[in-house]
This record gives structure tokens, C-alpha cells and sequence, in this order.
């Protein structure tokens, strides 16, 4: 072997070498930003909403449960859920309890406490609810959110455990740098609460509804990768006018509705990760609305 190639592989060696060296530093830091992240103080002040127990609210409430996606992560009768379990990554993620019932995280809640959990994603201690989509539902009325309360405070006791939060080493990295960011973190928190809207097919009540769709098509609609999910998903749809909308797929309100109620394109292929359970709960107004809305979006 020449002087000259020696020389040239001691020097990749030493690229090679600063490279790993580079990684593990920004891998450390990325864990330590993200404990950083996840410890945060969030002094976000909320006003409560009155609390109800009456049967319309009752009501309302568990069909908001039940269609909203709550039930996916929650489990149906509030006693927690695993609804991320991938081997392939140790990927493991838990809603907990949340029902009336011994050991629920709810316990003690005070009628704020509801609102900063589920209208900006901080729990009762101000810390970062990591996993709780609350981008979706912190537009909320407050007559809705009063609803969804009363129902949480009335459903039938359960048992259940503590969330679980087991995020690859990619991941929490991915976090402490701002790549995937929890929903406090994206929400405007002084937003105020929206005016009441009625129900109806309307596009007013479809953009409404469409605030459910938040989390994973993203603030826009757009679609792309699911913020924090395991890599082997799919990326969200784009739902918004551009190219690659999927919205030239359901030129009715009945095509859509087909797709809620049977996770199915019109072609019968199946949509994989879309949390049809609770979707398929949705009544025909919200989705002949929501229909009317996206379909509105398209034509400007």
C-alpha cells in the first residue's frame, strides 16, 4: 500500500470518526432538549366553562366521545388504551384512564382543569400533555366542550391505568428538536373560544367539524407525515385545493360518508390509519357538512 493511499484512509478514518462523534453529540442533545420539552412549566391562564349535567348536554357529549376520536385513545368506556403498539420500533403509546371510576387521571379535576387538558393540551400541573391531540378540539364551543365535560363526569366507572409514553430513540430526538412538537406547543393559546355555530348542512358547520382533522392533515390541510407517528404510516391526505387533493375522489356527500363509515375508497381499497372506529359514529349531518366545506375549499 502507497504512503499517499495510507494517508488518504487515516483521513477518512478521521472524517468517519468526527462524523460519529458529531452524531452522538446531537443525539445527546436531542434527548436533552426533549426532557427539557416534556418538563416544561406551561402557565397558560383559562377560563372554565359552566359545568352541566343536564341529559342534553349528557348527550351531546357522549357523541362527541364517541365521533371524535376520544374512544380511539381513551377506550370506549374511558378506562385507557393502547392505540400505538409497534414492536418493529418499541414504539408504545397509551391513552389513560379518564373515567369516574378509581385511579383516573381526572380525579380531583376542577372545572379548569378540563379546559386546560383538552382545549390547550396542559395538565392540571402545567406540564405538556405530549400525545393529546388537543389542536383538534381547542376550537371547541364552549357549549360543546361544557357537553363533552359532562359526559367524562357522568359516564359509567371504570378501572384503567396511567398513560404509557414509549418513543423510540428517533423520535424523542425528532422532539427535543422541534421536528415533531407537542399540541401546546403548536395551539395559539389566546385564541378565544368560537362563537356558537349551528348545526346544519352548512359550510359553516363543515369547517366547524373540519377542526377535527387538525392533528393529522395538518393546520392547513395539506396532509403529509402524521406528526409522531411510527414511520411505517402513511402520510395524511391532502384534503386542501393543490396537487394530489384526494377531494376529486369523493364528488359527493355520499362517496365520503362511504368512506367514514367503511374505512374504504369508492375502489374498495382500504385507508389504514384513519381512526374509522370513532368516524364511523359521525352523524349524517357533521359529514355531509364537513363534505360541503372541503368540497368548497376546492373551488375557492
Amino acid at each position: 500500500m502507497s504512503l499517499s493511499t495510507k494517508k488518504w484512509l487515516r483521513r477518512v478514518g478521521v472524517v468517519a470518526l468526527l462524523l460519529l462523534v458529531l452524531a452522538a453529540a446531537a443525539i445527546w442533545l436531542g434527548l436533552q432538549m426533549a426532557d427539557r420539552k416534556m418538563q416544561r412549566k406551561l402557565d397558560i391562564p383559562v377560563q372554565a366553562v359552566a359545568l352541566r349535567d343536564d341529559a342534553a348536554a349528557v348527550a351531546r357529549g357522549q357523541y362527541l366521545f364517541q365521533s371524535r376520536g376520544c374512544a380511539d385513545c381513551h377506550g370506549a368506556n374511558g378506562g385507557g388504551r393502547v392505540f400505538i403498539d409497534d414492536p418493529k420500533t418499541g414504539m408504545r403509546v397509551a391513552g389513560p384512564h379518564i373515567s369516574p371510576g378509581p385511579g383516573s387521571v381526572t380525579a380531583g379535576y376542577q372545572p379548569v382543569d378540563w379546559v386546560r387538558a383538552i382545549r390547550h393540551g396542559v395538565s392540571p400541573a402545567g406540564r405538556a400533555l405530549i400525545v393529546m391531540p388537543s389542536e383538534d378540539y381547542n376550537r371547541y364551543t364552549d357549549d360543546d366542550l361544557a357537553s363533552l365535560i359532562a359526559w367524562l363526569r357522568s359516564m359509567p366507572a371504570a378501572q384503567g391505568g396511567a398513560a404509557v409514553l414509549d418513543l423510540p430513540l428517533p423520535v424523542r430526538v425528532m422532539y427535543g428538536f422541534g421536528l415533531i412538537q407537542d399540541a401546546a406547543a403548536k395551539i395559539d393559546h389566546k385564541l378565544p373560544p368560537p362563537a356558537p355555530v349551528a348545526q346544519g348542512v352548512s359550510r359553516e358547520h363543515g369547517a366547524y367539524v373540519a377542526n377535527m382533522c387538525l392533528g393529522c392533515h395538518g393546520p392547513t390541510l395539506a396532509g403529509g407525515k402524521v406528526p409522531g407517528g411510527p414511520p411505517d404510516w402513511p402520510p395524511a391526505a391532502r384534503l386542501a385545493p393543490g396537487e394530489g387533493s384526494v377531494m376529486a375522489r369523493y364528488p359527493d356527500a355520499a362517496s365520503l360518508t362511504h368512506l367514514f363509515r367503511t374505512g374504504k375508497r369508492a375502489d374498495g381499497s382500504e385507508v389504514k390509519v384513519m381512526p374509522f372506529e370513532s368516524l364511523g359514529k359521525m352523524s349524517d349531518t357533521d359529514l355531509q357538512a364537513l363534505h360541503l366545506y372541503l368540497q368548497s375549499l376546492q373551488k375557492g
